[in-house]
């Protein structure tokens, strides 16, 4: 919780910094491209150190160094001598950290509850994030208005030590280990265990087409809200409060679930109804313009996309050998990474055919995808009585 809230203070100052002092757009997209293109590029190797290595020490060692980088920032920014470079430095460096944190968190957590409760765990570590996206960034923004920016670093920083004080306390049962003689043979292994696993290969593609086109929408929220439907930067607030409650509502739920069945319809059908939903929450802002219907489709957006975002968590989770958890998660997190780039992609396209058609067409491939391997895939369809039988690595490829 400590973590999750200091990492959501930490961006929104961030953010709120590079904007005071460059009053730029770009510098803002530098600083999301600064923190996303080391984890896209270092996500497996840190994956490959999570298969290998203490998960505990290295997320204790990952939150520890980001806390360094955080109180650095704070400290320039306290004496006032803090540049717009900083930040993006400070952004990369962090991206090369969570690079590390990420693979080892996400193949820590399962080994600490019960299989039959991993829905409701991944539910819950879900929640902390949606939570967090609506709650965090006004306590931010309290802080900066009441102490400054340099107050929200120190207690984003704070956040993240709180988590490597509490991890050093925490009790792990012993963990399987890659046993590979070298990290260029056990990331070919990871990429071998994915090629001959059809099913864990479509849910990692799953992640990708959600960050890549399903989630563009939001670097192009302004234009939407100003542009397109007429309003004020206090109802673009708004439409990102009600998407991160509809959220919020599904990981609740989700979360009081232990049954693993109709897993597979859940996963389709949330990806098939999102897809749409963006699609026309796209199509008619631009020939309709009613700020209320975008309201309503924008919360139908939160519920389904977390309702199949953790339902390919939670899968991939029961169906990845413990000793391959580090490498196939990495994978998992370098596809998140990918959602700035998907912004820009969608940026390009609606600078020839305008935003909501650019938007619409991301939506229709997320349908698209969750459509066509469910149509010629069985255990897809029927993945929810896979995991049922507790088939956690053995799953064949078509």
């Amino acid at each position: 919780m400590a973590s999750v809230s200091g990492f959501q203070i930490l961006r929104f100052a961030q953010l709120w910094l590079v904007h005071e002092l460059s009053e730029s757009p770009l510098a803002l997209g530098y600083v999301g491209m600064a923190n996303a293109v080391p984890a896209i590029g270092l996500n497996l190797f840190g994956g490959v150190l999570a298969d290998k290595f203490d998960k505990r020490k290295l997320i204790m060692t990952a939150q520890t160094i980001a806390s360094m980088l955080v109180f650095v920032l704070a400290t320039l920014t306290l004496v006032g001598v803090v540049e717009a470079w900083h930040i993006i430095a400070i952004a990369f460096l962090a991206g090369v950290v969570e690079a590390f944190y990420g693979p080892a968190h996400e193949s820590l957590y399962p080994h600490l509850v019960e299989r039959k409760a991993l829905v409701s765990a991944v539910a819950l570590d879900s929640s902390l994030w949606q939570g967090n996206r609506i709650i965090a960034p006004a306590i931010a923004g309290v802080i900066i208005a009441t102490a400054g920016t340099a107050a929200a670093f120190f207690v984003a920083g704070i956040g993240f030590i709180t988590m490597a004080i509490v991890l050093s306390t925490l009790k792990v049962p012993p963990i399987p280990r890659a046993q590979g003689t070298s990290a260029a043979r056990d990331l070919l292994d990871g990429f071998r265990f994915l090629k001959n696993n059809s099913i864990v290969a479509f849910l990692i593609g799953m992640t990708f087409f959600n960050s890549f086109f399903g989630l563009a929408y939001i670097m192009l929220l302004p234009i939407f809200t100003v542009d397109v439907l007429g309003v004020d930067a206090d109802r673009q607030g708004l439409l990102m409060a009600v998407g991160g409650l509809g959220a919020l509502k599904t990981t609740l739920w989700l979360g009081s679930r232990s049954s693993t069945g109709g897993k597979g319809m859940l996963l389709i059908g949330g990806a098939v109804t999102y897809g749409l939903a963006l699609a026309a929450f796209a199509l008619t802002s631009e020939y309709v313009g009613n700020y209320w219907l975008a309201f309503a489709l924008i919360y139908v957006m939160g519920v389904t996309n977390s309702a199949y975002m953790i339902s390919v968590m939670s899968s991939l989770q029961m169906l990845i050998p413990d000793q391959m958890r580090g490498r196939v998660m990495g994978l998992f997190g370098m596809t998140w990474s990918f959602m700035p780039l998907g912004g820009t992609q969608a940026s390009a396209v609606a600078n020839f055919i305008g935003a909501p058609f650019a938007i619409a067409i991301g939506g229709f491939l997320v349908s698209a995808f969750a459509v066509g391997p469910a149509l010629i895939n069985r255990q897809v369809r029927n993945l929810g009585t896979l995991l049922l039988r507790g088939e956690q690595a053995s799953v064949t490829s078509d």
